[in-house]
């Protein structure tokens, strides 16, 4: 159980990573961003497409285990997740996003997703 969930996390964030560094623009429209120049294309690069890219990585070298990572690993990578939802929460204070595709998606995809790594891992 432990290495199919890190399985499907990690290819969720590869999939992530892999559009965010090869489509910035194509990742971030559901949220309504334009970009509109190198250095916004830059900025989803690495922080949507880097990160995604090496999340993908950790949770691949945790289904290993070398020198006993997994539950710290997925810890990690849940407490990443966690503060993704928790920004969300922060934002519905100062903003009142429309419908719930996509913050309230993703939201809910993030806490699924830290609930199942933390599962996994502590059970």
């Amino acid at each position: 159980m432990t290495s199919g969930v890190l399985v499907a996390l990690a290819v969720l964030f590869a999939g992530m990573g892999v559009l965010g560094l090869a489509a910035p623009a194509v990742l971030v429209r559901p949220f309504g961003i334009t970009l509109t120049g190198a250095a916004a294309r830059t900025e989803i690069r690495a922080v949507y497409g880097g990160f995604g890219v090496a999340i993908a990585v950790v949770l691949i070298l945790a289904v290993a285990d070398p020198g006993g990572i997994r539950a710290g690993a997925a810890t990690a990578v849940a407490a990443a997740l966690l503060g993704m939802a928790g920004g969300r929460l922060v934002a519905r204070a100062v903003d009142v996003p429309r419908g719930f595709y996509p913050i309230w998606f993703y939201f809910w995809v993030e806490v699924a997703g830290a609930a199942a790594l933390l599962l996994a891992v502590w059970t």
